[in-house]
Order: structure tokens, then C-alpha cells, then sequence
């Protein structure tokens, strides 16, 4: 499939640069949680964190201590790449980054100085 149609069709599903995502990864299994910034044939970059530690980021955030944690740009090939789903809250269970802005007074775009 061509560059230009993938692009397409990642913005007919709310999937452009920004836009928060859930991957579930395999061998090893694991969950992340991030801003997507590009899905390629050979893979997915994220701006992101392990999902376990997305609380604790938050409570950081919230308590406004000195970063510990924080996201990263990350790279997985698209071996690796079980599933992506948008983040988004569907009915009344939040997404993860409605959670986080409500929790913490600000949007991650605005934590991270990439408003939206």
C-alpha cells in the first residue's frame, strides 16, 4: 500500500501526529500508552511511556515534582505491533489522556509544549 494511502486512511480514523494511542506490543508483551508522531510500513514512533507508569507520571504532574518521569520517542517495528488503538473516553470511562487532563489541570500537549 502506497505512503499517501496509508496516510489517508489514518486520518479517516483520527490517527494523525498528536493523536493519543494505546499499542499492544508482543514477545515481549507489553502496553504503551503515547502520541503518535508517525506509522510507516516499518513501523510506529511514539512520544510515550509504559502504561504501568502513566499513573505515576500523572501524579507527578499533578504534585508539579521534579520530572522522573516523563515520555520518550520511541521506535517499534511493526513486527512488534499487535494493535493501536486511539485513545479516547467512550461513554463514561475516560480515555487515558482526558483522565490525565483532568487530573492534572492540563492537556499533555500543554504539559509537553506541543498545544493543541
Amino acid at each position: 500500500m502506497a505512503e499517501g494511502v496509508v496516510a489517508r486512511s489514518l486520518d479517516t480514523l483520527g490517527l494523525a501526529a498528536g493523536t493519543p494511542v494505546v499499542l499492544y506490543l508482543q514477545e515481549p508483551k507489553e502496553k504503551v500508552w503515547g502520541l503518535l508522531l508517525a506509522l510507516e510500513s516499518s513501523g510506529i514512533v511514539v512520544r510515550g511511556i509504559d502504561l504501568r507508569a502513566f499513573d505515576d507520571w500523572m501524579r507527578q504532574e499533578v504534585r508539579e515534582e521534579d520530572p522522573e518521569l516523563g515520555l520518550g520517542t520511541l521506535f517499534y517495528p511493526m513486527h512488534r505491533l499487535e494493535r493501536v488503538e486511539r485513545d479516547e473516553t467512550i461513554g463514561s470511562v475516560p480515555g487515558y489522556a482526558d483522565r490525565f487532563a483532568r487530573e492534572v489541570g492540563r492537556t499533555v500537549h500543554q504539559v509537553l509544549g506541543l498545544e493543541r
